[in-house]
């Protein structure tokens, strides 16, 4: 129910009165149960960028989808009412969750946690085996002889990924073979040295 303003003010305030704090900001919707519309997530992100903290979510929406989508866009906390029995008196039990719903949505943000990754840009470990079968190589369309310059008309494009690269094909193209390459074999850049 705050303004951007009003959270700096209440920082400051804060930091004033115990500079040393490991401050997390949560952001908020204040209704039981707030409306998907109303969340606006993305202030999350501002939080983070304006005053340079963790940045968490305190959820009052019905479900899980919404802290775990909190959890995507990087909060550090959740914070989500918890209940026996949503058919309880009182405003905060219809936006709380179940024990079974608790457990789902904290699997739910493990997985998503794992998901999120180191952010580098790089074949995953496990990847490596499928990258050679589904990748391409430079193969011989036909039986071609140790000696015999490699020609266009001799170069295929086919899986699996063991052999030569096709971005290398314009550079075999000319070049002698020192040992038989037979048909549908990839060509290794051993068969030319």
């Amino acid at each position: 129910m705050s303004t951007l303003g009003e959270v700096e003010e209440a920082v400051k305030t804060m930091i004033n009165v115990n500079s040393s704090l490991s401050l997390v900001l949560l952001h908020c919707v204040s209704n039981y149960p707030a409306k998907y519309e109303d969340v606006n997530l993305r202030a999350m992100l501002t939080l983070k960028e304006a005053f340079k903290l963790p940045v968490g979510y305190s959820d009052h929406t019905l479900g899980i989808e919404i802290a775990i989508a909190a959890v995507a866009l990087g909060a550090k906390v959740i914070e989500k009412h918890f209940t026996l029995d949503r058919g309880l008196p009182g405003p905060d039990h219809k936006a709380s969750l179940e024990p079974d719903e608790l457990k789902k949505m904290v699997k739910a943000i493990r997985n998503v946690e794992k998901a999120l990754g180191s952010g580098i840009k790089k074949p995953a470990q496990s990847e490596l085996k499928v990258m050679k079968v589904a990748r391409r190589s430079l193969v011989a369309a036909r039986d071609i002889r140790a000696g015999e310059v490699v020609k266009e008309s001799d170069i295929l494009i086919k899986r699996p990924g063991t052999g030569i690269l096709p971005k290398f094909k314009e550079i075999i193209i000319g070049m002698r073979l020192t040992r038989d390459v037979k048909k549908d074999n990839p060509f290794d850049w051993e068969d030319f040295k």
